[in-house]
């Protein structure tokens, strides 16, 4: 299911609004920072996410139908992912985004993103399109031991973590 190419969201009913709350529910639950309705076996073009965004208090954000219009820079950090607990690796992604997309009520906004929000915006977009972002790791794929160390998951072998640039 998480490989596959996830469809338009066409009808904006009480079971969509359903499905968003319970993307909420889940994705609060799990710790997470967002959570895409593939990652909950339903194929939507639709992901929620809860981000600071540079000094401005979290918002719950509901994304349907994003349309990348821009994107600029470059960004590398660890990402992990709720589809796959413990795993992380460090990613490149665009330093500033900018999306169209509907709300929940299907009314169309543009969002401009920068750090975090920017990377969360295109690691859920991701997973609509049956991309994980550890297709997309620059090194080694590693966990996380008792201890803090990284370890990688091939070799068993501590890592040094070193930033890509």
């Amino acid at each position: 299911m998480l490989r596959k190419t996830s469809r338009k969201v066409e009808k904006f009913d009480d079971r969509l609004q359903e499905l968003i709350d319970d993307l909420f529910e889940t994705m609060r639950a799990e710790n997470g920072v967002g959570l895409a309705a593939p990652q909950v076996g339903v194929l939507k073009r639709l992901f929620v996410m809860n981000v600071d965004a540079e000094g401005d208090p979290a918002q719950d954000l509901v994304i349907i139908n994003p349309e990348f219009l821009d994107q600029e820079g470059q960004q590398q950090e660890i990402e992990g992912c709720l589809s796959l607990p413990g795993l992380y690796g460090y990613v490149d992604r665009p330093a500033q985004v900018k999306i169209r997309y509907q709300d929940r009520t299907g009314s169309w906004q543009e969002l401009e993103a920068d750090g975090l929000l920017a990377r969360c915006i295109c690691h859920e977009s991701d997973h609509l399109e049956g991309i994980l972002f550890e297709d997309k790791i620059i090194g080694n794929l590693f966990r996380y031991n008792q201890d803090g160390q990284a370890i990688d998951v091939k070799t068993g072998e501590e890592l040094e973590l070193v930033q890509h640039d």
